[in-house]
C-alpha cells in the first residue's frame, strides 16, 4: 500500500516479517472459566461499590457484606481447631466473636482515623471499615465451649474438639 491509502501505516510496520513476529508474541496461560467470572464478578461489585467475603465452598455466607476481609490461618491439633485473624490497628473491643447455627462469626472494625495535620496525603492502602468472616463450625468441634483472645493484632479463637472426636490409646492386654 501507499501513503496515504486506507489501510496503510507510516513506516510499512505491517509488511515486515520481523516486526510481525516481535509483536505476535504473547503469554500462554490456562484457562479457568471459574476463575473469570468470579473477576468479573468481583468487578461489577467493585464498580457499584459492594465488597463481599468469599469461602472456600461457595456457601451462602459469600453474600455477607464487608469492606474488607481480613487474613486468617487455620491449624489443627489433636484437642482443637485454632483460627488466628490479622487485625492490626483494631482495637480488642471492636472485634465480635459468635457462633450460632453451627456457623462461627468474627466480626468488627477498623476505624479511619488520620490526625489533620495539614500534610498532603499522596496514598492510603490499608483498609478501613468493618469486617466479617464465616466459618462452619466443624461437626467434631464443641460450639459451645470456644474461647477466643487478641494480643498484638492478632485473634486467636480456639474450637476445642468434642471428646469423642480426639483420639484415644487404647491399652493391648495380653492374656
Amino acid at each position: 500500500m501507499r501513503r496515504g491509502e486506507v489501510g496503510a501505516t507510516a513506516d510499512n510496520e505491517t509488511n515486515n516479517p520481523t516486526n510481525t513476529l516481535k509483536d505476535m508474541t504473547m503469554n500462554l496461560s490456562k484457562w479457568d472459566p471459574v476463575r473469570e467470572l468470579r473477576d468479573v464478578a468481583e468487578r461489577f461489585n467493585r464498580a457499584l461499590g459492594h465488597r463481599y467475603t468469599t469461602t472456600e465452598n461457595g456457601d451462602k455466607e459469600a453474600l455477607t457484606r464487608a469492606d474488607w476481609s481480613p487474613s486468617v490461618d487455620i491449624t489443627e491439633d489433636d484437642a482443637n481447631y485454632l483460627i488466628e485473624v490479622e487485625l492490626p490497628g483494631v482495637e480488642k473491643e471492636g472485634v465480635k466473636v459468635a457462633v450460632e447455627n453451627e456457623v462461627l462469626t468474627i466480626r468488627g472494625e477498623r476505624k479511619f482515623e488520620r490526625e489533620e495535620t495539614g500534610a498532603k496525603v499522596h496514598r492510603v492502602e490499608r483498609s478501613f471499615g468493618s469486617f466479617l468472616r464465616t466459618f462452619r463450625v466443624p461437626e467434631d468441634a464443641d460450639g459451645e465451649a470456644v474461647a477466643a483472645s487478641f494480643k498484638n493484632g492478632v485473634l486467636t479463637v480456639t474450637l476445642p474438639k468434642t471428646e469423642k472426636a480426639k483420639p484415644r490409646q487404647i491399652e493391648v492386654q495380653v492374656d
